[in-house]
């Protein structure tokens, strides 16, 4: 089996600490980023015209094997802070920064 073919079969299931589930809406892919960290992809089932009716993915977050810890992006290639998964939404590891005036139009 060629590594390219191996980093296609990496499975969620890899993660246990990972709770969220795939929904009729989106799932996850998870791809080798770095030594030690993989990259967790949402994934979107619908079809958009602008891709030619490709999967559309965006980074949900990376996760460090060796550490056990999540970290959000900065983007796709980039690894950002560590964040608590209790914190993260099964659309995004990022943190929301809110202020005190954020609350008042709520």
């Amino acid at each position: 089996m060629m590594l390219s073919q191996f980093l296609m079969t990496l499975s969620i299931d890899l993660i246990p600490q990972f709770f969220y589930k795939k929904s009729k809406d989106h799932y996850y892919e998870v791809e080798e980023f770095k030594r030690d960290v993989f990259a967790i992809w949402l994934c979107n089932n619908r079809k958009f015209t602008y891709n030619g009716g490709k999967i559309t993915k965006t980074i949900w977050g990376f996760y460090n094997y060796k550490t056990y810890k999540f970290h959000s992006p900065v983007n796709s290639k980039t690894i950002g802070k560590q964040v608590d998964f209790k914190n993260t939404t099964c659309y995004t590891s990022m943190q929301s920064k809110s202020s005190p005036l954020d609350s008042f139009f709520v």
